[in-house]
Formats: C-alpha cells, structure tokens, sequence
C-alpha cells in the first residue's frame, strides 16, 4: 500500500499544533492575576471612584491578585460591578500577560430631583442615586414628581439638552398639580409655562422667537410669566 506522506505530514502537524495550543491554553490558565486596571471612559466619571470600585471587588471577591486566571468569572465581575448604582456598562477582561482590566462607563444624571426623596434622573430617565464624590451641575426638578410627571420631566430635558440656547439658560423645572411644567431661567426672572408636553418643538420655537425680539427691545425685564401653553400663540404677564 503507497503512503501519502504529504497527508500524514499534515496530520502531524496539525496534531503538533492542537496539542501546543491545548498545552499554552491550559498554562495560561494556571497563571495568576498579575494587575487590575480600573478605567472608565466617557465624560462622565466623577461618581464613582477607582477606589470604590477596587473595594468592591475586594469585598464580594476578595484580593483578586495573584488569583489563578482559571478561577475567575469575568461575567461575573461585570455583573457585581455593575450592580454599583452609579455604574451604566462595564467590560471586563484579561490580557495575555495576566493583567485584569475593567473598562467602565457611569451613568449620566440630566436632572437632580429635590423633594422628600432626593436623586437624580439619568439619560434613561431612571432614577439615581446622589454621588458623595460630586454634584452635577443639572436643571433642579421641584413640585409634583411622580412616576408620570419624571418621563416627562425626562422628555423636557432630554429635548432642552439637544438646543444649545436651550440647555445653556434652562435652570429648572416645577412641575404643578395638574401636571403642567414650569420653566426656570439663568437670567431672567420670569417663568415659562410649558403646560403639557405636547408640540414641544413648536413651543419652543414660538418661545425663542419672541425672546429674541423681546431681547431686542429690552422688555425681558417687564414679564412675570410667558405661557406657551396655548399652540402658535405666546401669552405674556406682565410685572
């Protein structure tokens, strides 16, 4: 019988191959957990400290260094740092050299919440919890906030933040009994009536044009209340 060795060379080498990767793979294993290297990306990272984050881990798993890489769950550590309230996403993994790195993203407060329960709301409009590391510097929500009036509330900052006008003098937001929504502004000392929701973007525009024009003429300083609560019309109170 003739023999390919072309075939059974092949068959070797790829035998040698198999058991060189099972070899590195299982040594890779045993090798334990040189660093951990805590990051956080975004803009957003003054809630949580590296600190935090290190005693987290050490109080839940321990010291993780000099760990064997065999021994850890890295869908675990994501889960347990994420359960942190201050934390959106975290992606945790290890290099070849040993090195546990977690790539971390924190929430982003939109609105501080100031009533009998303090928090903020974040981009997805859940609420969260006040950081002891910093304040953020975001429109004050007061008055009736319930479950319904925060999406709202949510919706009205979400859109304030697309307008630069908009999120630059929008300083807070009450919202009233009958779920109408005030607006508060840096520097003037009237206060814009939202009413509902509704033709946000048609009420703001409406808005913006008669302040520009009012602005012109110097006569921000002669109202008490603008209400865009009726469509296509500005209602002005005077002092």
């Amino acid at each position: 019988m003739k023999i390919n060795w072309n075939f059974f060379a092949m068959g070797v080498l790829l035998f040698t191959v198999i058991g060189l990767y099972i070899f590195a793979n299982h040594r890779n294993n045993r090798r334990h957990i040189e660093k951990v290297n805590i990051s956080f990306i975004g803009d957003q990272n003054f809630y949580l400290s590296h600190e935090g984050v290190q005693n987290l881990l050490i109080q839940k798993l321990g010291n993780l260094e000099n760990l064997p890489k065999e021994k850890l769950v890295l869908n675990a550590v994501e889960k347990l740092i994420e359960s942190n309230e201050m934390v959106k996403k975290a992606h945790v993994y290890l290099t070849i050299k040993g090195e546990l790195r977690a790539k971390i993203e924190q929430r982003k407060p939109i609105g501080r919440v100031e009533g009998v329960a303090k928090y903020y709301v974040d981009e997805d409009g859940k609420r969260m919890p006040l950081s002891n590391n910093h304040s953020a510097r975001v429109p004050l929500v007061t008055g009736n906030v319930t479950e319904q009036s925060l999406g709202d509330v949510h919706d009205i900052i979400t859109f304030v933040n697309r307008d630069d006008f908009l999120k630059k003098n929008v300083i807070g937001i009450h919202v009233t009994e009958d779920l109408n929504y005030l607006l508060k502004f840096r520097m003037d000392n009237f206060v814009v009536d939202l009413g509902r929701t509704e033709e946000m973007p048609k009420k703001f525009n409406n808005f913006k044009a008669f302040y520009s024009k009012a602005y012109k003429d110097k006569t921000l300083s002669q109202y008490s209340r603008v209400s865009l609560e009726f469509n296509n019309q500005v209602v002005c109170t005077k002092i």
